[in-house]
């Protein structure tokens, strides 16, 4: 496509690319490119190192983020080490068809399937099948939900897991599954029910239907993760209300009901979801877990929040637009990996640990990637509470983190019964229009449409109110004006209707930009945060190590900058 010339804002398709280079470049050489899991920033030099998510959870995690990344930015960078990725991927699948950790010559734990891999691994096939059409792909998934299925233990209306890992002799223990104990169900039945679900919707394997069905009934009616009030139980046995595998949860019954057409638990999904919202800031920052790890927010959390709040919009509660579109502007956003000159690298590899840590340039090798456990103002966490500081990245959240970022790429223009949405106001690129996107500088949205729509709406952010909005439509021969305040210009709370729109038409949108402070909790602590519409501009008290939002540059007239936004060659919906 000829370049030209678009706003110099946010644009998820350029972040795309940089996390492409962490996932490449945090691949082990040395070590049959098995990807380091953790690295220590804070370190001098930074250091990256092994661990035992290394095999199914972070080469499934790797697989899923390329896919979607590449997609989005259209980058090849790395292939040979993708490869080594997606053929590492297949070799930790036993007859059984499992997918094992492997014996590690440091760590010597046993050889496991880990029930919180199994979901990475389907999450990573799911994707790898869709991307590529590839049969030898969906015969190893076939496979593995077959196993999946088949290891469950079924009673009358619920299926779940007896314990955390499963051996090639079978669960470890007999009574365990008579004494119903089922460890976290959250953890390792709720969040493989999002990728099982997709794997159906695209194979129609009715295996993986009905472990969805079975593990969101387990979860829903059984197995006490969820508090009568939505909130998190936050008992040992549950993880102490552990939030990623929560709010994934919430993720993956909310993507059920839609499937199924069940209004109930949609509603269900809503209620703790909001409970959630309540324990977090409304930037995007969420605790890692109600106790221990209370102070060091997941990437991972974070993009679960995105997906679920998606899908509640999707279901009609278009107010989670708004809240999804402040998550991935500012803290989803402010996670990603960008600038290094903080973090003391090695040039060489005299201290590495074959098999265990490397200190070779690790600062080149994680830009792209995102925050492993974060403050609410420092992407180190390094807090006297909790467990202190532990790790600055993490695998899981690489890929959480790049799934976040195609999340509100593919949901920024959407298109049903020939409706065409514009959901997110930020620079996309797409078969319908482009959109670009001046916030956070001006409150204003430009729309270069490319085909005949027949219906189209913006959503209007709500501090916007509607009394000031303009719009203008520039037409082969003619302009057309108008504004907030007309009648029927409304639908859904929240959507600017502007009916048809035709090939070659330009049109502007404008309204007020909202300047305020907030005062966010998070587990106790005050922060004060100053906005421009909906992104954060500055929070006090600053972090120390390296400070979030301490850097954002707004001005009155939005820079510009050459390029183009990319429109794929086809869709792909997750």
């Amino acid at each position: 496509m000829e370049k030209g010339v678009i706003p110099d804002t946010l644009l998820l398709e350029e972040r795309a690319a940089h996390a492409i280079n962490a996932i490449i470049g945090m691949a082990d050489h040395d070590f049959g490119h098995i990807p380091f899991f953790a690295a220590d920033l804070m370190a001098e030099p930074a250091k990256m190192t092994h661990g035992d998510w290394d095999y199914g959870s972070s080469h499934g995690r790797m697989v899923d983020a390329l896919v979607l990344a590449r997609h989005m930015s259209g980058s090849t960078e790395g292939k040979e080490t993708e490869e080594k990725y997606r053929s590492n991927l297949l070799s930790f699948f036993k007859e059984d068809g499992l997918s094992y950790r492997q014996l590690n010559p440091v760590h010597r734990w046993e050889t496991n399937a880990n029930l919180i891999d199994q979901r990475a691994v389907i999450l990573a096939l799911t994707s790898w099948y869709m991307e590529s059409g590839d049969l030898k792909v969906k015969e190893h998934a076939d496979r593995h939900v077959a196993a999946l299925k088949r290891i469950a233990i079924k009673e009358r209306d619920i299926w779940y897991y007896p314990a955390s890992e499963y051996k090639e002799s079978g669960w470890p223990s007999a009574n365990a599954a008579q004494l119903r104990l089922a460890p976290d169900p959250a953890s390792f039945s709720g969040r493989l029910i999002m990728p099982l679900l997709k794997y159906h919707e695209v194979t129609g394997n009715k295996d993986a239907f009905e472990l969805c069905e079975f593990f969101t009934a387990l979860i829903m009616e059984r197995s006490g993760v969820f508090n009568e009030d939505g909130s998190f139980n936050t008992s040992l046995a549950y993880r102490s209300g552990h939030f990623h595998t929560r709010i994934g949860t919430l993720d993956a019954i909310a993507r059920f009901g839609v499937y199924t057409g069940n209004a109930a638990m949609i509603a269900w999904v809503k209620k703790s979801y909001d409970w959630a919202l309540t324990i977090g800031t409304s930037f995007g920052w969420t605790p890692g877990d109600m106790h221990e790890q209370a102070y060091e927010h997941e990437t991972c959390s974070l993009v679960d929040l995105i997906s679920t709040g998606i899908t509640l919009a999707q279901s009609g509660y278009v107010e989670y637009w708004g809240v999804v579109e402040r998550f991935i502007r500012n803290h989803l956003a402010e996670s990603q990996l960008l600038d290094l000159g903080w973090v003391k690298q090695s040039d060489d590899r005299s201290k590495d640990v074959h098999a265990r840590a490397t200190y070779y340039k690790v600062a080149e090798r994680t830009r792209g990637s995102f925050a492993g456990y974060s403050a609410p103002n420092d992407f180190v966490c390094d807090v006297i509470e909790g467990r202190g500081h532990t790790n600055d990245l993490q695998l899981c959240c690489l890929g959480s983190g790049t799934r976040g970022l195609f999340m509100g790429w593919s949901n920024t223009v959407t298109e049903k019964n020939g409706t065409v949405s514009v959901n997110f106001l930020l620079n996309r690129g797409s078969k319908w229009l482009d959109v670009h996107s001046y916030l956070p500088h001006e409150g204003k949205l430009v729309l270069k449409v490319h085909q005949d729509i027949s219906r189209l709406r913006v959503r209007i952010p709500e501090w916007a109110g509607f009394t000031k909005i303009r719009y203008r439509r520039d037409r082969p021969g003619s302009v057309v004006e108008g504004h907030g305040k007309e009648p029927s210009r409304w639908v859904n709370r929240c959507f600017l209707q502007l009916d048809e729109a035709f090939t070659g038409e330009t049109i502007t949108i404008t309204f007020p930009l909202s300047f305020r402070t907030t005062v966010e909790t998070a587990v106790g602590q005050q922060f004060i945060t100053e906005w421009r519409g909906d992104d954060v501009i500055h929070i006090t008290p600053q972090g120390k190590n390296k400070p979030l939002y301490s850097t954002r540059s707004v001005f009155d007239t939005a820079p510009m900058r050459e390029g183009s936004l990319r429109i794929p060659e086809k869709d792909f919906i997750w």
